[in-house]
């Protein structure tokens, strides 16, 4: 019976107020694990190329640690997620602008944004579900700063920017968890223990 109790809890199903739901999970311990430290290197390696292309890593960096997963299968998901939903939103973006411009060239009645944005992420979920279902949210993001917060003067560059920075951010992230898989480093670090002087207690 206690061992039931404890995966009913441990599966989010206790919703009554009793003992077991005093009990908690036990956190894991913090630590440094092998892909925080890939995620760093992701990022950090983008900031540096940008650096000497003398380019705002900024979206890069962010694509970059979306990217990166635990393993290769999790990257593509994270990072696809990221890129499609980008390219997207940014495509979807420069449509409806380019649709308030034609009735306000200033930029002056946001007023119409809102019906503009309602269209729009309807038709951006629904984009999503035929080409990738985790694109709704950073889909949303930027089509929201180019309706909202970007401006008639920029918002084509800042959309193709965006999608080729973060293309180069998840791209990043693949190549690190391709070059160095969890096995690969896990093997290395068993090695570099075995070459180590044992301690005797």
């Amino acid at each position: 019976m206690e061992k039931e109790l404890d995966l009913w809890y441990l599966n989010g199903n206790c919703t009554q107020e009793c003992d077991c739901c005093e009990r908690s999970p036990q956190k894991p311990a913090v630590h440094i694990g092998l892909r925080n430290l890939k995620t760093a290197l992701s990022a950090s390696l983008c900031a540096l190329i940008y650096y000497f292309l003398d380019r705002n890593p900024a979206f890069a960096c962010i694509g970059a640690i979306f990217g990166m997963g635990a393993n290769m299968e999790h990257s593509k998901l994270h990072g696809g997620n990221r890129l499609f939903g980008t390219i997207i939103g940014g495509f979807l973006g420069i449509f409806l602008y380019r649709i308030y411009l034609i009735f306000y060239p200033e930029g002056d009645n946001h007023l119409l944004l809102v019906p503009l944005l309602f269209v729009g992420v309807v038709i951006l979920i629904v984009l999503a579900q035929i080409f990738w279902v985790g694109a709704v949210q950073p889909g949303g993001v930027v089509l929201c700063l180019l309706l909202f917060n970007i401006g008639s003067d920029n918002y084509i560059s800042y959309s193709l920017n965006r999608m080729l920075d973060t293309g180069v951010g998840v791209v990043m992230s693949l190549l690190i968890n391709w070059l160095l898989p969890r096995e690969r480093l896990d093997a290395w670090q068993a090695a570099l223990k075995a070459r180590l002087p044992h301690r005797k207690g």
